[in-house]
């Protein structure tokens, strides 16, 4: 016959696991200590506001080091614990006393309490080798409690003399964490994990000293009440970045979740690299973690910035948070405000975000690549430079969408050029400039991955060449520009160099050939050297221009002379497109010695 039984679990077993596996960093205690302390206040607070107690002038929490006792000390004037109410939520490990006030006082809501799993408080024993309480509750006539317990087993519990409500928590301090008695660590981590608490904090407090915290941070006010000014205050205050930010978005949000924040986009200090930012999330100001990925999407920890969003269902550690459709949607909400930022600043200030461009263009492409709803509301507003200097929107390169029919009889999408060295292609971008014709600059570490993914995306309407891969269908001054002769007299002369050879009349004659490289493959060689994958040969064609009256030189000279001057056009060519190896350039320099000796006796 079946029968019910309790599950028990033991405190012996039970706190090995505590201070070992729910939080990820121990030092993380004196946050849930001094949150608990600012929950009783809350808890007081609303008391108050119902007319169930008087209300307090100044709420204050205190943090006292002493390295001579030993000690830790956190105390506060909140709402304070009868005997029977610290068996009860002390006692027993995750029965939460914030869960239970909401429940009783259902009238003052659970806003702005922290505490949901009744596990903070033995958070302190990952440093602590005993804890003693010393609380009073706001109740008339209420006595003094005194509890102590080394968290094993065993506790003790009885009456003490304690003035006034509130609760004090004395953290005895073990030998090998002695670091947590030092009034720079408690600062530090004060700094760290309390600097928003709504209720002021003091440490080793003297007389008119100041909070260490700021109770009113500036993303609680209303936009339209805060300052140029105040942002780039709390922005150097917060982040220690002296250098001021391009511009900042102020999210302020109450339904159908609240979020408030800002997030700042930072002067960025390397276009060669993504540089990782710091978002800090809070949740009714009590700091939970930096960039986590679940709230903030992953494009978005490019920027700076602070969240506090209460509504965020967290975990029992408060360091990670509960995937769900909740945290779906505020991460969504913030991708949109920051797409329509973007998009105002584009439309309302054109030459402020122009000059912004060159900051913030690595974060936009990353969010779209990352992100596709971001890429579908700032899609038009991507813009690049051209080989003039001037800002164009990306889609203004783009060519009218090619029909599966056009597809298959061999049409392809409008090519757009691209530059990825201005000081390496110089060559190609002259004779594009001479040529009328225009190409983007793409020279940041994302580029190659974000032209990729517009392809992608656009696949029809825009195929994206760099400006080397085929300078003779866009420079070919006629459609049959081939010189079977020249083909062939080339081939000869750089036989064994490993490179095609093709014929073309160029609109530029004075430029005699140029280096063309397979896009593809050049694609494919780059992406396996990101992965380490290793390299396949180069796959590149001399283009010699037909319509270059030296070229058309070399085709009356004799064999001898032929075999030095396609060599010598060759590695002009090749010099263009990239350094020369030592056995070229030594190749290069005895061939240029010959001819020019053979130029000099002539000029005799």
């Amino acid at each position: 016959m079946e029968r019910q039984g309790n599950i028990r679990i033991s405190s012996e077993n039970m706190m090995p696991i505590i201070k070992k596996w729910l939080y990820s960093e121990k030092d993380i205690f004196l946050r849930e200590i001094v949150a608990n302390a600012s929950d009783a206040i809350t808890k007081h607070k609303k008391l108050a506001e119902l007319g169930d107690t008087a209300a307090e002038e100044q709420y204050r929490i205190t943090v006292t080091t002493d390295d001579k006792a030993g000690t830790l000390t956190v105390e506060d004037n909140g709402i304070g614990m009868t005997e029977e109410e610290v068996e009860k939520y002390i006692t027993q490990i995750a029965f939460s006393g914030a869960a239970d006030f909401v429940e009783r006082y259902e009238k003052a809501g659970g806003d702005g309490i922290i505490g949901h799993f009744g596990l903070g408080f033995y958070s302190a024993y990952m440093v602590s080798e005993n804890i003693e309480i010393f609380t009073k509750s706001y109740r008339e006539g209420a006595e003094g409690v005194h509890w102590a317990s080394d968290g094993n087993s065993t506790y003790t519990i009885g009456p003490c003399e304690k003035e006034g409500r509130g609760t004090k928590i004395v953290m005895h301090i073990a030998k090998e964490e002695s670091e947590f008695l030092h009034e720079s660590e408690i600062r530090t981590l004060l700094n760290k994990y309390c600097s928003f608490m709504p209720y002021e904090i003091y440490l080793n407090p003297k007389e008119d000293d100041k909070p260490v915290n700021n109770t009113r941070p500036l993303y609680l006010k209303q936009p339209k009440d805060c300052t140029e000014e105040e942002y780039k205050i709390f922005y150097r205050d917060t982040f220690n970045d002296f250098n001021e930010p391009l511009f900042w978005i102020h999210l302020n949000m109450d339904y159908p979740f609240r979020v408030k924040g800002i997030l700042y986009f930072p002067k960025v200090k390397k276009q060669v690299e993504l540089e990782r930012g710091q978002v800090k999330l809070y949740c009714n100001q009590v700091y939970i973690a930096d960039n986590i990925k679940e709230v903030i999407p992953e494009f978005l920890m490019l920027l700076n910035g602070v969240i506090d969003c209460p509504d965020i269902p967290l975990n029992v550690s408060r360091s990670f948070l509960q995937n769900d459709r909740q945290v779906q949607k505020i991460a969504a909400h913030i991708t949109k405000k920051v797409a329509d930022r973007l998009t105002e600043l584009y439309r309302n200030d054109r030459e402020k975000y122009e000059n912004c461009w060159n900051d913030i263009s690595t974060f936009v492409k990353f969010g779209c690549i990352k992100d596709e709803e971001f890429y579908k509301k700032v899609k038009e507003i991507i813009i690049f430079k051209n080989l003039s200097g001037e800002y164009r929107p990306l889609e203004s390169y783009f060519g009218e969408e090619v029909s599966d029919e056009d597809a298959k009889e061999g049409k392809e999408p409008q090519a757009a050029y691209y530059v990825s060295d201005e000081n390496k292609q110089a060559q190609y971008i002259k004779m594009f400039k001479d040529a009328g014709l225009d190409a983007i600059v793409c020279d940041t570490y994302i580029d190659p991955h974000f032209i990729s993914y517009i392809e992608y995306k656009n696949p029809k309407r825009v195929r994206f060449l760099r400006i080397d891969a085929d300078v003779a269908g866009a420079l070919k001054e006629a459609e049959n520009g081939n010189d079977s002769d020249l083909e062939e007299l080339f081939k000869r002369a750089l036989d064994g160099k490993n490179i095609k050879i093709k014929t073309e009349k160029l609109k530029n004659t004075a430029v005699p050939a140029v280096i063309n490289v397979s896009e593809f493959m050049r694609r494919m060689n780059e992406m396996h050297s990101f992965y380490r994958m290793g390299e396949s040969p180069e796959d590149l064609t001399l283009v010699v221009n037909a319509a270059c009256p030296s070229v058309q030189a070399i085709k009356e000279a004799g064999e001898d002379a032929q075999k030095v001057g396609a060599t010598q056009i060759y590695y002009l060519a090749l010099m263009n497109f990239r350094q020369l190896t030592a056995e070229e350039t030594e190749d290069f320099t005895a061939g240029y010695s010959d001819l020019l000796l053979n130029y000099l006796k002539k000029m005799k």
